[in-house]
């Protein structure tokens, strides 16, 4: 009884969705197309290692592919032709494309996903959609502003070493300054049958061994979830294939599970001095933490915490490197509503109009600290404390 009370609670929530969030046409829109180019992530995946060209490298050594164009192309063209006077802020341009001869095998891509039936996509189409998203495409000015936030592929090197490391899309719309909706598509997530969370990502060798995920958010209506693959339809009114999504429930640090960067040790961060780290989920100590093992990129680990996996996501700022706004904002909305919190490390919300002229760039005091909120005040006075 107890179960069929919850089935009954999810169907009238996701039900309720369509009546009561105000961008729900933007929201099945950013679905159909976020499912849609991680089926385009997955295509150009298949030949990566075995067809040259595939593999580039940009200017600062990140590995970028023909899908991270891909991607943004054909988002920023089915969303610039359903919404016309919403602008996007993207992270690509097509000054490598065109540099490197690459655009052809872009729009071979994004023709195949494309839903824009009615037209054959030219080379130039491709190339000024990706340029919309670009640096200089649109200048805001200091009100607040409605606009995209996309992210192409969060993770690249997670998604060229292949089906074992987690790469995530992201899209997210902030309107006013608000970020109202959100959507990530992992097309290598794998559901936790067991019940157990073990601190080890498996490996596998073929992506269709995982479910994949896509995790949706609008304010004021929660955070949910469904598997990428294996659904016929990618229809936000069908109940029976969304679970709603809750942040975990540990109260004390020493309990929590932690994500941290690559590229940051658990010793450079502050509460190592209280507390060591282990990633043996089978035996941690009282004055140990638990650190999970998740590869690539920022919005895995929004995610993970947005559907419970993990207690906290610790980024320290380099004042070397920019913060940029793709990294975080579809993670923002998921993890708010879905019972979490995400602040600078001195407990303020991150300024997504910090930059105001192009929206592209944020700048968190010391760093971003995400977590289930139960243990946010916590850890913020260690940080304060240190």
């Amino acid at each position: 009884m107890l179960l069929y009370h919850k089935v009954l609670i999810r169907f009238f929530s996701i039900q309720s969705l369509e009546q009561n969030a105000k961008h729900y046409k933007e929201l099945q829109a950013a679905v159909n197309v976020v499912e849609r180019a991680c089926r385009l992530c997955v295509d150009v995946q298949k030949s990566l290692f075995s067809s040259d060209g595939k593999v580039v490298q940009k200017i600062d050594r990140t590995p970028v592919t023909v899908a991270d164009f891909g991607v943004q192309a054909l988002i920023s063209l089915e969303m610039s032709k359903l919404f016309p006077s919403i602008p996007l802020v993207a992270e690509e341009d097509s000054t490598f494309l065109r540099e490197n001869n690459l655009a052809d095998a872009v729009v071979e891509v994004v023709t195949d996903k494309s839903a824009l039936g009615d037209k054959q996509l030219s080379q130039d189409d491709v190339l000024k959609a990706i340029d919309r998203g670009g640096r200089d495409a649109y200048v805001f000015g200091s009100k607040p502003a409605t606009y995209w936030v996309l992210d192409p592929i969060d993770g690249t090197r997670g998604f060229v070493k292949g089906s074992e490391a987690l790469y995530v899309v992201g899209l997210a719309l902030v309107v006013e300054g608000e970020i109202v909706l959100g959507v990530m598509g992992c097309p290598n997530w794998q559901e936790e049958y067991s019940g157990k969370f073990t601190s080890k990502i498996q490996e596998y060798n073929n992506t269709a061994t995982r479910s994949g995920v896509i995790m949706i958010s609008h304010v004021g209506c929660g955070t949910w979830r469904k598997q990428l693959w294996n659904t016929q339809t990618s229809d936000v009114r069908m109940p029976h294939n969304w679970i709603r999504c809750f942040v975990d429930g540990h109260h004390l640090i020493h309990e929590a599970r932690f994500c941290i960067p690559e590229s940051q040790t658990w010793e450079s961060l502050p509460l190592s001095g209280q507390f060591n780290a282990t990633n043996h989920a089978e035996c941690v100590g009282e004055k140990q933490v638990l650190v999970l093992q998740t590869c690539c990129g920022s919005l895995c680990k929004y995610l993970m915490v947005a559907s419970g996996r993990a207690s906290v996501f610790f980024l320290r700022a380099k004042t070397q490197r920019t913060i940029k706004v793709w990294d975080h904002a579809v993670g923002i909305i998921c993890v708010h509503e879905a019972g979490g919190k995400v602040t600078d490390w001195r407990g303020s919300e991150l300024d997504l109009a910090a930059d105001q002229a192009e929206r592209r760039v944020i700048v968190p005091s010391s760093g971003v600290l995400v977590t289930n909120n139960s243990i946010h005040n916590q850890v913020l006075e260690i940080i304060s404390s240190s």
